[in-house]
């Protein structure tokens, strides 16, 4: 166990649950090392369900495109906690990592306090002690009393498409839950909305309009789609003609878009050449991404390897709609390896496959006891009517996988899955 694992399990037994939302014992940390939460780089803090990484990165390369330095703070991490934290472009060292994760465990002295508060506040202290020009800010979950929700004026808002997910904390309506996500917004704080369901969108803005916020809207005051191989982007300033993203599927253009209208909704400052590198240069692990190496070697000539870290209904109907255009460009036989946690539920991750896959091949996800049974995967996707099968391992899987020839193979269901698929081909993020 490395010293940086060491410390994060003794953080983590500080507090019975795992998930317990409330701000008091983090606002009681932050005034004990100082309020570093007050001394931040102007925040851009973004909250969804979806496509907030894939936000965030976009944004990330185009402000760096535009010479500017930038924090960034997301999670969950595929192979190292480090991914969590990028300190003025560079993820943060371990050294770095280990000195403030002891620091700020000295200052609490074995108080409850949850992994995510805890680790959170590490973030705030650095992000305080590194000067940078932006700080992007990824909501863990939900929002209201999420960890990251005591900044209290962020540069700007950023809501990204809210879906079903997580409805034991938050709610159990797109309605419910997107009022969650909406209360990261603050009066003051532009907003920008990504194209929203229906009863989302209302939730919202029932919000915005408490707060005195006007929300800068996806389908009403700016939208970005592809056309003619290219992304198109337009709202009342007028119109962008760009390359496309860099990240595979139709959803990384609105994706994409939502970037470039929080650019020009809260002012940014990053021009059109700044906006057109990013899209080329923009890197955002296990989104659809393709996956060379030791693994990709399992699997005959001819064949895909690719891996997806969509782990809800919402984000595996975007794989499938991603997989089918990949279909109709270059047909192939598609055969998924799949691995869930036990929150999820296989058949509604699965049902957006129905038409598409050829076989499903369902693993135990490496490491976690909350993952569901590949067994039980399996089970439940043969009563949807997929061909399925469970494997012992991710190279077993692969080895499967082989039988047929010129395969594409995604490997998809969990981040944490991801995570594992990266580490064990030797190619963790950075």
């Amino acid at each position: 166990m490395s010293r940086t694992d060491a410390i994060l399990k003794r953080l983590s037994v500080l507090h019975p649950k795992l998930i317990d939302l409330s701000l008091d014992r983090l606002n009681r940390l932050l005034q004990e090392l100082g309020n570093p939460h007050e001394r931040l780089p102007p925040v851009i803090h973004v909250a969804g369900t979806n496509g907030k990484g894939s936000t965030i990165a976009y944004l990330r390369a185009m402000l760096e495109a535009a010479g500017k330095s930038v924090h960034v703070y997301t999670s969950p991490h595929l192979v190292r906690f480090n991914e969590r934290i990028r300190l003025a472009g560079k993820l943060v060292s371990t050294r770095r990592l280990n000195a403030v994760l002891e620091h700020v465990e000295r200052i609490n002295a074995g108080q409850p306090i949850t992994y995510f508060e805890v680790t959170t506040a590490a973030a705030f202290v650095l992000f305080s002690q590194i000067e940078a020009d932006y700080l992007l800010l990824e909501v863990g979950m939900g929002g209201t009393y999420d960890t990251t929700n005591v900044v209290q004026h962020p540069l700007g808002v950023i809501i990204t498409p809210v879906d079903l997910d997580h409805m034991q904390f938050l709610g159990d309506t797109i309605g419910k839950i997107a009022v969650e996500k909406a209360n990261i917004m603050k009066r003051g704080s532009p907003a920008v909305i990504a194209r929203q369901a229906d009863e989302g969108l209302a939730s919202i803005t029932r919000v915005a309009h408490r707060l005195g916020v006007t929300p800068f809207i996806g389908g009403q005051d700016f939208d970005a789609f592809a056309q003619d191989g290219r992304l198109v982007y337009q709202d009342e300033r007028g119109l962008l003609d760009l390359p496309p993203p860099r990240l595979v599927g139709n959803h990384q253009f609105e994706n994409a878009g939502v970037a470039i209208a929080a650019i020009r909704h809260f002012g940014l400052p990053v021009d059109q050449a700044a906006m057109a590198s990013g899209l080329a240069n923009v890197v955002w692990p296990a989104r659809l991404s393709p996956v060379q190496g030791k693994l990709r070697d399992l699997l005959g000539p001819g064949a895909e390897l690719w891996l997806d870290g969509g782990h809800n209904a919402h984000g595996t109907r975007a794989l499938a709609r991603a997989l089918t255009d990949m279909d109709r460009a270059r047909p192939a036989p598609l055969v998924l390896i799949m691995g869930m946690m036990h929150t999820r539920s296989p058949q509604a991750v699965l049902a957006p496959f129905a038409s598409l896959v050829e076989r499903i091949i369902t693993l135990t996800i490496p490491g976690e006891p909350n993952s569901h049974d590949a067994q039980f995967i399996a089970t439940q996707a043969r009563e949807a009517g997929f061909a399925a099968t469970p494997a012992q391992s991710v190279r077993g899987a692969l080895h499967l996988a082989a039988a047929t020839p010129n395969a594409r193979v995604v490997i998809s269901g969990s981040l944490y899955l991801a995570g594992s698929v990266l580490a064990q081909n030797g190619t963790p993020p950075d």
